[in-house]
């Protein structure tokens, strides 16, 4: 378990753009030392927004990017194309845009297709699929993925794990159908904790004043079953990056004054 550290920047453009700059980075260091580099990505507003940075950065050419793979932390269980899907948001944002090598893109299932309603079915399925990209140097049944990427919620859910649901409470399996989520749709597929944990770095992405809240009782020492967000961390760094609305209920002595 690594302990958090903190970033907050003036706004979520700049944390956008900083965070942008600190994934390619991140990336391009990976590639260098072992050829290849793994990332997750996360919806909402805060992960498209890094996304769509990305995008605009004249140093994403930096990056190799038949060489990477990319995964997701969750997704809305809806047909292929949907709007509202993840996989679909972020093509529009990014991916799109990339040389990607689409064997190396590990979109979540949709519904309607081989596993129908099955949400369940199609968690087990993409539990499978990251088993089997697992290496013997990994922890446990998935890769070690170089950067996992989390947006926080108001009620501090990350990816769908939701206070008090059974998801947040697995500590067996990777990934998990979620039934009755608060925030619609309520049918998701989701990494659990345990899934999470296995990166080296977990970066948790939270702007506006309505994630003020969930942020202070995130980093409060709060339980993970109340407050998932809680439970994220990597195995190597745990990175919360914050703009000022978001970090204004923290304490100031928790980050540097002059954060960039």
């Amino acid at each position: 378990m690594s302990t958090p550290q903190l970033v907050v920047h003036r706004d979520k453009e700049l944390m956008a753009q900083a965070a942008a700059a600190r994934l390619i980075t991140k990336i391009v260091d990976a590639q260098a030392s072992r050829g290849h580099a793994s990332v997750v990505l996360t919806g909402g507003r805060n992960g498209n927004g890094l996304l769509a940075a990305l995008a605009a950065a004249p140093a994403r050419d930096a990056v190799d990017w038949g060489r990477l793979d990319v995964w997701w932390g969750d997704e809305r269980f809806l047909p292929e194309g949907d709007p509202e899907r993840n996989v679909t948001q972020a093509r529009e944002a990014l991916l799109d845009a990339v040389p990607l090598d689409p064997k190396r893109v590990h979109a979540m299932p949709a519904s309607g297709g081989t596993y129908g309603a099955d949400v369940d079915a199609a968690a087990e399925a993409y539990a499978v699929e990251l088993a089997q990209a697992a290496g013997i140097e990994n922890h446990g049944a998935v890769p070690t993925f170089d950067v996992l990427l989390l947006g926080v919620g108001p009620d501090t859910h990350v990816a769908s794990l939701f206070p008090e649901l059974p998801a947040v409470r697995e500590t067996e399996r990777t990934v998990v159908g979620v039934h009755g989520a608060p925030k619609p749709p309520p049918t998701r597929v989701t990494l659990t904790l345990p899934a999470i944990r296995a990166a080296r770095e977990v970066w948790l992405l939270a702007a506006g004043e309505d994630k003020a809240n969930a942020v202070a009782i995130a980093l409060s020492g709060a339980g993970e079953i109340q407050a998932p967000a809680a439970g994220a961390y990597g195995r190597q760094r745990t990175l919360w990056l914050l703009d000022s609305t978001a970090a204004a209920q923290l304490p100031r002595s928790l980050y540097p004054p002059a954060s960039p």
